[in-house]
């Protein structure tokens, strides 16, 4: 009897390839990343954190080729997680505006000097004499490869920095990013939110403006079109202002709630001083000298405006609707930057010499393993994150159908009706 259950279970489960099959599916659907929805989009400071974190990781190291790798692995996940929203198109703006940092820096590199000493002479400039107030200053003269290769590789970090930065503006909502602002900043980050938002409606008031004038057959260049095309754009601009007051004091904007005043300076010292702490931490973080007082002086800043930001958020009677959640994803997303800065500052600590290579005498800088090992960490986003929908594909318009020929065939004839009423005989 049991041999034939144990026969009949076995049959059961090999004659059901569906339920494992689904099994596999639903495992695999688990493990893949969701599409991005009102529900489930990631929280935007955990981009902001994760952008900072792969800058903090720039900033300890000036190697070329891990400076490359940062700025790939935020590429990668700019393109994997990016949305068609106009803030979205801002990454290439700021790997232009990265790339023109380098090419100043170089430029100021070798027309006004260097203190890096070198003996690979390129060029010798013609150079200007100038007084002996400004001993220490030249401008011209030699110009030698260590110099360049310093200036280069100290313009690649900042180019990195800007980079990072131009990712989290490009992968950051900035409407949920002040949606999820304490209380005690919504006021300020409404501004700073209407100051950003103005200069791409202007731009595009202008584009507009100069097509309409280009279908006109009007000239859209000149000093005649510049000024015909100006006053609309300020008149535009001011209706807009006007329409946001109004839509801000429509929904309470400046009004605060009663506090006591042991509250309120309360309040204010805690905010500064975290402020303070946070800045001096970060400097900390960021030298190659200040990595053991740095660490521990943010987060003491941390802890104190945050408590002030608690505390000032008793005075702002908004309230919120449907806040964005802190996940496990934002956890993710915003650990791997954290883990990225972390390993990146452990680097340092043990082996500098592979973070920074010399320039005098010039050495080719090599790809230390672990560090870019470290690096490649802040890839997880690309992974986890939701994935972003993709945007709606224009339908092709249909062809008018082809006239037919009109048929030949007689109409039929409808039967004859019985009349209402029978004729009667006399």
């Amino acid at each position: 009897m049991s041999r034939t259950v144990s026969r009949r279970s076995v049959s059961r489960r090999t004659a059901n390839p569906r339920t494992a099959n689904r099994r596999t599916l639903n495992r695999s659907s688990a493990l893949r990343a969701p599409e991005a929805n009102r529900s489930n989009a990631l929280h935007a400071g955990a981009w902001w954190l994760w952008a900072l974190g792969l800058a903090a990781a720039a900033s300890r190291t000036s190697n070329p080729l891990l400076l490359g790798l940062l700025v790939g692995v935020a590429g990668y996940v700019v393109a994997a997680r990016r949305t068609d929203a106009p803030w979205a198109r801002s990454y290439g703006a700021f790997v232009k505006l990265g790339l023109a940092v380098i090419v100043i820096r170089l430029l100021f590199s070798a027309f006004l000097g260097s203190p890096i000493p070198g003996s690979h002479v390129l060029v010798t400039l013609p150079e200007l004499p100038l007084p002996d107030w400004a001993r220490g200053v030249r401008i011209g003269g030699r110009v030698t490869a260590e110099q360049l290769v310093f200036a280069l590789y100290d313009g690649a970090k900042l180019a990195t920095l800007l980079i990072c930065v131009g990712a989290a503006n490009a992968l950051a909502n900035p409407a949920r990013l002040l949606k999820s602002l304490p209380g005690a900043l919504y006021e300020a980050g409404v501004a700073v939110v209407v100051a950003m938002t103005f200069a791409p409606n202007m731009v595009a008031d202008v584009l507009r403006l100069r097509t309409a004038r280009r279908l006109r057959g009007r000239p859209t260049g000149g000093v005649r079109a510049i000024l015909q095309i100006g006053l609309p754009v300020l008149e535009g601009a001011l209706e807009r202002s006007v329409a946001v007051a109004a839509s801000m004091d429509a929904r309470g904007y400046g009004r605060t709630a009663q506090v006591p005043p042991a509250v309120r300076h309360t309040t204010t010292a805690l905010t500064l001083g975290g402020l303070l702490g946070v800045c001096a931490g970060s400097y900390g973080l960021l030298a190659a000298q200040g990595a053991g007082y740095g660490l521990p002086l943010l987060a003491a800043g941390l802890v104190a405006a945050l408590a002030g930001l608690r505390l000032g958020g008793r005075r702002s009677v908004r309230t919120r609707y449907r806040p964005d959640r802190w996940g496990v994803r934002a956890w993710l997303v915003a650990g791997s930057g954290a883990a990225v800065a972390a390993l990146m500052i452990r680097a340092g600590a043990v082996d500098p010499e592979a973070l920074h290579p010399g320039v005098v005498p010039l050495v080719a800088p090599t790809l230390p393993l672990w560090p870019a090992a470290g690096a490649l960490i802040g890839l997880l986003p690309a992974f986890i994150a939701p994935v972003p929908s993709a945007p709606a594909k224009p339908t092709a318009p249909t062809k008018p159908a082809a006239p037919t020929a009109p048929s030949t065939r007689p109409a039929p004839t409808a039967p004859p009706q019985a009349s209402a009423s029978k004729e009667t005989t006399p």
